[in-house]
């Protein structure tokens, strides 16, 4: 092979593949090889989701939960693991939802993607202003096992704003990336939140719990009090660094699935929380090895 390479002026890895598609060493022969180079060449294809309706089925049930097109994807390999029709890539789904002419998917489908657009463009956040807090503990001094995230009880938190300045705070465990969701129906105020996320540390085992980081928004200004109540240590990102809770972040950006921008957010009760957090915790994650992040709870529980 790296002989053949080197006289054709291509990687061995090139030719080798090229041998392996059409044969393999024994059976490869160059003109059955070039006709069945010219076939997968020719444009327009027809859609692969047009052509198989049993995988385009599939693909538009796990749309409607709100599992992206790269979870359905590595999902229907482990589902299907024998049925070589059952494979779509994630590129392709979007394509089918994006692209006109490759509209093999119902084109409403669109609005189940997390940004839920129906064009891909960038998407800017702009930053905002923070009040002071006393007596923080910056992220700076939070021990390595947090970042490494090789110990579980670690959360980061934060909230999702509403209409009208109603808000719902969100939890994520950095190491299972699981969620816990908790209203806040008297307002973001620094008391409100404090007790709210006090009776919910309540709802899983207090091993679970051993420290939070937070931005610098002035809900968390009784951070201290916290402490003393829960046993748990707040720390903070430094000014403008959403990126130093990271997890948080991206799982709110996901959420906005559940909660769009415009929501109001004192509606809703732990009853309609709950029901999003677990549908939530039942999506594969690639950071999970495509486990949801439920079953990687259970599994460090067990």
């Amino acid at each position: 092979m790296r002989c053949i390479a080197r006289r054709l002026g291509r990687s061995a890895s090139t030719v080798s593949r090229e041998v392996a598609g059409n044969g393999g060493r024994t059976a490869y022969r160059a003109a059955t090889a070039h006709r069945a180079s010219r076939r997968r060449a020719h444009r327009p294809k027809p859609a692969k989701l047009a052509t198989h309706p049993r995988l385009s089925a599939v693909v538009e049930e796990k749309l409607v939960l709100w599992w992206s097109p790269t979870q359905i994807s590595r999902w229907l390999v482990e589902a299907y693991p024998d049925d070589e029709e059952m494979r779509v890539s994630h590129e392709t789904i979007y394509q089918s939802l994006f692209i006109q002419g490759k509209g093999a998917l119902r084109k409403e489908l669109w609005r189940c993607l997390r940004t839920g657009r129906a064009v891909r463009r960038p998407q800017g956040r702009p930053g905002s202003t923070k009040g002071q807090i006393r007596d923080m503990v910056m992220i700076s001094d939070r021990p390595a096992e947090v970042e490494d995230r090789a110990v579980p009880g670690h959360w980061e938190g934060d909230l999702i704003m509403g209409k009208r300045q109603t808000a719902i705070g969100t939890l994520v465990e950095r190491r299972t990336r699981y969620v816990m969701l908790f209203p806040l129906p008297d307002g973001n105020t620094a008391e409100a939140v404090r007790t709210a996320l006090a009776a919910t540390v309540q709802r899983l085992p207090e091993h679970l719990w051993q420290s939070l980081t937070w931005d610098q928004g002035k809900e968390m200004a009784q951070h201290a009090q916290f402490t003393v109540d829960t046993g748990i240590q707040v720390y903070f990102c430094d000014p403008k660094s959403p990126w130093q809770r990271g997890t948080n972040e991206n799982t709110n950006g996901l959420l906005r699935q559940y909660f769009p921008k415009g929501t109001d957010m004192a509606v809703l009760t732990q009853v309609d929380l709950d029901a999003a957090a677990h549908s939530f915790n039942g999506r594969p994650r690639q950071t999970l090895e495509w486990m949801t992040p439920s079953d990687k709870l259970a599994e460090l529980l067990r």
